[in-house]
């Protein structure tokens, strides 16, 4: 090749940069996701201490109920009639060996809404979630003046939150 050609070529190759040599290709890709609804719940045990049966007045405690659903989403909670062979939602009871001690559970200060688990019927009304947990408290109230023997009373009532 002559001198005048290489030249000419390295003048050509000077003047068109690499870049415009590049080429290009695009296309577009579709994301998603689906949210479901979900629920998480938890709780604070209820311990009404001490219960005296010669008292003449109720012994009252409280608890809390967290429950954390999706945003949007309703839910209610239930409380079952607990493990105590016999107890019912309406008529809850605490064993000692074959000892039982009543109780109940309310959706109320006033303790006066029994607290069962057939959601529109006896359960608080329904919630829709937002972003932060739901608190909600349990009421629980032993009558006054049982006569039961001494010892140490439990129960374990299952949460059901339906959504």
């Amino acid at each position: 090749m002559s001198s005048k050609v290489l030249a000419a070529l390295a003048i050509g190759s000077a003047i068109v940069p690499s870049a415009a040599l590049a080429q290009t290709a695009q296309t577009t890709m579709d994301i998603s996701a689906t949210v479901v609804n979900a629920c998480v719940v938890s709780a604070t045990n209820l311990a009404f201490g001490n219960y005296d049966p010669t008292a003449g007045s109720p012994t009252d405690a409280s608890s809390s109920i967290t429950v954390t659903c999706t945003p949007g989403s309703s839910f209610t909670v239930g409380l079952n009639a607990g493990t105590t062979s016999g107890a019912t939602v309406s008529n809850r009871m605490m064993a000692s060996g074959s000892n039982r001690l009543d109780y109940a559970l309310y959706s109320d200060v006033a303790r006066t809404t029994n607290w069962g688990n057939t959601p529109g019927s006896d359960t608080p009304a329904a919630i829709t979630a937002v972003s932060s947990p739901s608190i909600l408290t349990v009421f629980g109230r032993v009558p006054a003046q049982q006569s039961v023997v001494a010892g140490s009373y439990t129960d374990t009532v299952t949460i059901t939150v339906s959504y």
